[in-house]
């Protein structure tokens, strides 16, 4: 296979040009000097191989060796056959992040690249690595004015590299980063950009209020479109099957009908707001864990003497005040990052409440940790904010945020760019105090101050929900999507992976309950059910 790339930051390599800086530099340090989102692969007469993806894989790479050679595509379905197996614990590790991370992919024998790494292959040996580590300089003090100035003038030019000229236009939730990609495309352009918005007829659900503020602030040419229930019944077989291998992220849907409605309209690129959350401390979890945090500064003697025999598990249940405390105290002995996953849903209904023996005989379920550790140590950071937004970087990030746009838009036929991940505010995020971001319990303390007066008080001050789907509200009140949910999940259980005695209750009993929490297991299994039916209708799992 020859070269493959999508550079926006370095303009599109040749293979020549790729294989004269590997030659030069070493195929490290010349993915290292590559900036924006890329894919590079050259293969060569003699077998050997060079591959390299940018540092959030906003372009994607699959691999796999075969007949002493190295195969690659964007795709991993691309190198798959008819004798290519399905991975046992590839799903197992989707039913538990609902994506697959990298570098496993749902067939055997098959690998996605990791955001910034690369891969060469020479004499038939395989070496994969990363060429970057996030590393972060953490200072401790710094001029708000000084930063804000120099964070607003990146911001501009990152938004005014990803315009190709084409009518200018954006997703936009209502949110913080959104707003603001949609208020600097009209900043940088001089032409109001086209804004495209979904909301949903859902108490709870619906942000439109807030995108109609932004729009109105920036004068922008507005969209809304409303999804219902009749759109996932007519989307949810196609988008599931778009995707290379199985993808649970409930925000594919409307990200989808967003992306289509804008298409319709003419626009051939749309920027989208992700990163900013994960660059500059904007998820509610971030407060949470340094609450925790704080327990980890007690005294050990008076943690282990005092705080753990008093709050035991299972202490001052009924009684609401104390048994959070137990509740806390229990969470915060847990260290990072296996403390991420102690509401993560697989495990909190239970392995072996929700797969069958056969399939847990064939997985390891301590694998998921194992990833998840590795992926927490390699970053270059001391403080604990940082770590965390590196680790988002990958998992929050690289295999489902991104995945879901890209993959969305792609099927409605936009090309999509990420401003907030450009290169260069990647550095400034890296180099900004850590205090900043997290300003006791504040989110993105410094970014909402810096873009004060230019966003709207109102977005600055709500609270983040994006395009959320009301997915478990309208299953149970839908005919026509409950019977579609309900067909999935029977005809899942009958490949021998989640436990038949699983799935009545889960339909019958717990979704009417708490449609919010149960209705995110109900759509997991229902969109690998339907990719199932479309790249491997055959699999289950021997009884």
């Amino acid at each position: 296979m020859g070269a493959t790339s999508a550079t926006p930051g370095t303009g599109a390599w040749s293979a020549d040009a790729w294989r004269a800086l590997v030659q030069r530099d070493g195929i490290q340090r010349a993915a290292a000097s590559l900036s924006g989102g890329f894919a590079i692969g050259l293969g060569e007469p003699d077998g050997s191989a060079t591959l390299a993806v940018d540092r959030f894989a906003v372009q994607t790479l699959c691999y796999r060796v075969e007949n002493g050679r190295l195969r690659f595509a964007e795709r991993a379905d691309a190198l798959a056959d008819a004798g290519t197996e399905i991975d046992p614990q590839a799903i197992f590790d989707y039913l538990y992040f609902h994506c697959i991370p990298s570098p496993r992919t749902i067939f055997k024998g098959i690998y996605r690249l990791p955001p910034g790494h690369f891969a060469q292959f020479q004499q038939g040996q395989l070496t994969v690595a990363p060429f970057w580590v996030p590393e972060f300089t953490e200072p401790t003090s710094g001029s708000f004015n000084a930063l804000r100035d120099e964070f607003r003038h990146i911001l501009d030019q990152s938004v005014a590299r990803q315009l190709d000229g084409s009518k200018p236009a954006c997703f936009l939730s209502g949110g913080t980063d959104s707003s603001s990609v949609a208020g600097l495309i009209g900043k940088v352009s001089g032409r109001a950009a086209a804004t495209y918005s979904i909301g949903f007829e859902a108490q709870g659900y619906d942000e439109m209020a807030f995108a109609r503020i932004a729009a109105k602030r920036f004068g922008t040419d507005h969209h809304e479109y409303y999804v219902t229930p009749d759109d996932l019944v007519r989307g949810i077989a196609h988008v599931a099957s778009a995707y290379d291998q199985p993808f649970g992220n409930s925000s594919a849907l409307p990200a989808y009908y967003c992306a289509k409605f804008a298409r319709d309209d003419g626009v051939t690129k749309l920027l989208a707001g992700d990163g900013g959350d994960e660059l500059f401390g904007g998820n509610s979890r971030y407060a949470m864990q340094r609450v925790f945090g704080w327990y980890g500064r007690l005294p050990s003697g008076f943690r282990s003497g005092v705080m753990e025999p008093l709050f035991r598990p299972g202490a001052f249940k009924g009684i609401p005040v104390l048994g959070k405390g137990a509740g806390y105290v229990n969470q915060a002995k847990i260290p990072m990052p296996d403390r991420l996953q102690m509401y993560n849903l697989l495990r909190r209904l239970g392995f072996a409440d929700v797969l069958t023996p056969g399939f847990l005989a064939q997985v390891n379920p301590d694998d998921a940790s194992r990833q998840q550790r590795e992926v927490w140590a390699q970053a270059k950071a001391k403080e604990a904010i940082n770590r965390t937004l590196a680790y988002d970087w990958r998992y929050t990030l690289a295999e489902s945020d991104l995945p879901k746009v890209r993959g969305t838009t792609q099927l409605a036929g936009v090309e999509v760019g990420f401003p907030f991940l450009d290169d260069e505010l990647l550095a400034f995020s890296m180099r900004l105090p850590a205090e900043y971001k997290l300003k006791g319990l504040k989110l993105r303390w410094f970014f909402k101050e810096a873009l004060r007066g230019f966003l709207p008080d109102e977005i600055i001050t709500k609270k983040k929900q994006g395009f959320g789907l009301p997915f478990g509200v309208w299953v149970t009140q839908h005919d026509a999507l409950k019977r579609l949910a309900v067909d999935s999940l029977h005809s899942f259980a009958e490949r021998g992976v989640v436990r038949g005695d699983f799935i009545k209750p889960l339909l019958e009993t717990h979704l009417p309950t708490h449609p919010g929490y149960y209705g995110e297991m109900v759509w997991i299994v229902m969109m690998l059910e339907q990719w199932m039916r479309s790249h491997a209708p055959g699999f289950a799992i021997s009884r």
